[in-house]
């Protein structure tokens, strides 16, 4: 009969294996309902936040109230972000068919990306040790 794997699921009992990859088209398919419900939200009340923002607000919304929604998708997300380099895949090829754009403007364009990296980290340090000092953290000192 196989061995069974223990998921932290609401789901009674144990799952095989074989219904793993059942589980994880069912996990994909609400990740993207939630994508849905952001982007209908967006559009409907023609919000200035994407939809898939939104979708993402709500579905940390729901692992945070509901945490056996989040340990039930802790398999899937883990096989997903280890293929996450994939999805760059569209935007190579999506660069690639606007050469004649990025040869026109392209000084201009990296003058951006670094600036606006160069920003992100600053913001990111600033906010982490502004955080820090409000929260009291100080590093173990021997």
């Amino acid at each position: 009969m196989g061995t069974f794997l223990p998921l932290p699921t609401p789901y009674a009992g144990r799952i095989p294996p074989d219904k793993k990859a059942t589980i994880m088209v069912l996990n994909f398919a609400l990740i993207l309902a939630f994508q849905l419900v952001g982007e209908v939200t967006s559009r409907a009340l023609a919000l200035p936040v994407p939809g898939p923002v939104i979708g993402m607000a709500l579905l940390l919304a729901s692992f945070m109230t509901l945490p056996k929604l989040a340990a039930r998708m802790l398999e899937t997300t883990k096989g997903l972000l280890a293929h996450l380099s994939l999805l760059f895949v569209p935007a190579g090829v999506g660069v690639i068919s606007h050469a004649e754009a990025l040869g026109q403007s392209g000084v201009a364009m990296m003058t951006a990306l670094v600036l606006s990296t160069a920003l992100a980290l600053a913001a990111g340090a600033l906010t982490f040790v502004g955080l820090a000092r409000l929260t009291g953290s100080r590093e173990d000192r021997p």
